[in-house]
């Protein structure tokens, strides 16, 4: 998978830094210490760093629509965790009405099968 749907603006500083997939950036961002080392070689702000990292971790979960839970608010795996799926399918439903960031919305079936998968994943970023 390309590096970056994530940020494909900042995609050559990055590349730069080392980083060249989302795994990649997932593990070397891993950790404070490790987005303070992205942020120094790329040159890229480490509150963006940290923004690009989770959306990565989002990734690992499979079918997952990272940019419209961010837009709803959600954006950590750790937070989609403790997210009730009724609850969330609505409001994916009113952004996605006010910002057409996909043409279906996920259903209450699929955000309750992301919140499963995101209680059983492995913890891997840290704060």
């Amino acid at each position: 998978m390309r590096l970056f749907p994530i940020v494909l603006l900042a995609e050559a500083k990055l590349k730069n830094a080392g980083v060249n997939s989302v795994d990649e950036l997932l593990d070397k961002g891993a950790t404070p210490k490790g987005r303070e080392d992205l942020a120094a070689k790329s040159r890229i702000p480490g509150t963006q760093i940290l923004k690009f990292v989770n959306y990565a971790d989002l990734f690992r979960i499979k079918g997952v629509a990272g940019q419209l839970l961010q837009a709803a608010g959600v954006d950590t795996v750790s937070e989609l965790a403790k997210r009730n799926a009724s609850n969330l399918q609505v409001k994916l439903r009113e952004v996605n009405d006010a910002k057409k960031l996909t043409g279906k919305v996920p259903s209450e079936r699929q955000v309750a099968a992301w919140i499963e998968a995101a209680k059983s994943l492995p913890k891997k970023v840290t704060y």
